[in-house]
């Protein structure tokens, strides 16, 4: 995808907005990469931002799998570029299969039991408020810590004297930017379309995966990971994070999309933390309001995929932890050792669970390797954490292997 000027069989915006009518196969093929490039265009456009410096791949570098680059836990934005987030930024990749949220998950018939509600699932960011794509690509544009544009009225202004605006027009029509909440709907559905690009998004070209298609091996170590991994005993990991192919064949996503209450220690490097009365309680609020009050969802967050987690610099939606291997052993000895990972009172008590009100503990997930007493033997030993985390590095895709090495 090149970017560049709508295909001559695309049929483009129709008469009365930037929506076309019915198409062919052929003709839909075409406006979706006529969309994909303007999308891809904007995607790397700093001039979209309020202070000219913040483009959406500033926070997801497509080095780092359409990941931060930086191990801060947060990045910077607003319209000076001080202005700080307040959560870690997730991967842009393998995004193509969430289901749109609900409250009430049963597995399709192909990948699972229907008679099982799995509870809150799919959405996009960390607490699952945006659908598709295109929702979710409002957020930075108009976030006051992100891209900070003041209104959708500035966004299209910024795109009006883009060099590609006329290629936006050629798409959308040549009155596109005369309405701006029509110019600015179609502004996110470019970048949504371009954020389900195959090759840049889902190419699925990990070591894994040519294992799994019988063209790659993996060592003795990464084999007993995967192994740790799976054990609903041991690591337990595939319980949320699916390592084998659904039955239909689709390739592992790594995820459930569902949600869980971990219990991450509070990050002291987030400036919104430094109140101790603020807490991000995930999918019932403060970012997500639609939920709010529903107690029982309090402390939840997105289940994120696996593959190229190998390249993270910083773990989970607070990004407290910045190496792969004390992510894992957090998993293994959270409840076994917790004055490892908490900090503690002057009293010398360990405050436990320090980034959730004691009112929403019982939202905690219990499931193996949790669920032990403090002193209990840990569900993984040290040589098997490390076997775990080289088994998740065979999940890096093929174009990000040299960052894998940095």
């Amino acid at each position: 995808m090149l970017g560049l000027a709508a295909p001559s069989n695309a049929v483009l915006a129709g008469a009365e907005g930037v929506h076309p009518g019915p198409m062919s196969r052929p003709q839909a093929y075409a406006r979706a990469a006529a969309l994909s490039g303007l999308g891809r265009k904007m995607f790397f456009d700093p001039a979209l931002s309020a202070s000219g410096l913040q483009a959406c791949s500033s926070c997801h570098d497509p080095h780092r799998a359409f990941g931060p680059a930086s191990a801060g836990p947060v990045e910077m934005g607003g319209p000076h570029m001080d202005q700080p987030g307040l959560r870690a930024v997730p991967s842009l990749r393998y995004l193509q299969a969430v289901p749109a949220f609900t409250e009430h998950f049963h597995d399709s018939d192909d990948e699972g039991d229907e008679s099982v509600d799995n509870g809150p699932t799919g959405g996009l960011t960390w607490d699952g408020r945006a659908d598709h794509g295109q929702d979710q690509a409002r957020i930075p544009l108009l976030s006051p810590f992100e891209m900070a544009n003041k209104d959708v009225g500035e966004v299209v202004a910024a795109l009006a004297r883009a060099a590609y605006a006329d290629e936006f027009k050629a798409v959308f029509g040549d009155a596109v930017f005369d309405h701006p909440d029509q110019a600015f709907e179609a502004t996110v559905e470019a970048l949504g379309t371009f954020e389900q690009s195959a090759p840049d998004f889902y190419p699925y070209s990990s070591r894994y995966d040519a294992f799994l298609a019988g063209k790659a091996t993996l060592t003795a170590s990464e084999l007993h990971g995967r192994q740790l991994f799976e054990d609903p005993l041991k690591g337990n990991c595939a319980s949320c994070h699916l390592s084998e192919p659904a039955n239909d064949g689709e390739p592992p996503q790594f995820t459930d999309f569902g949600f869980l209450g971990l219990g991450v220690p509070r990050n002291p490097a987030i400036p919104a933390n430094a109140d101790p009365n603020y807490f991000d309680l995930g999918l019932c609020g403060p970012q997500r309001s639609d939920l709010k009050g529903r107690s029982e969802y309090c402390g939840l967050f997105r289940t994120p995929t696996l593959r190229n987690v190998a390249l993270k610099k910083s773990f989970f939606h607070n990004g407290y932890f910045h190496s792969l291997r004390d992510a894992v052993a957090f998993y293994a000895s959270r409840d076994s050792d917790p004055g490892r990972w908490y900090p503690r009172n002057a009293d010398g008590t360990i405050r436990q669970n320090d980034d959730l009100p004691k009112a929403y503990w019982a939202n905690l997930n219990q499931d193996p390797p949790f669920g032990k007493k403090p002193g209990d033997k840990p569900a993984l030993t040290d040589p098997e954490i490390d076997d775990i985390v080289a088994f998740l590095g065979t999940l890096t895709d093929a174009d990000q292997q040299d960052q894998a090495t940095h």
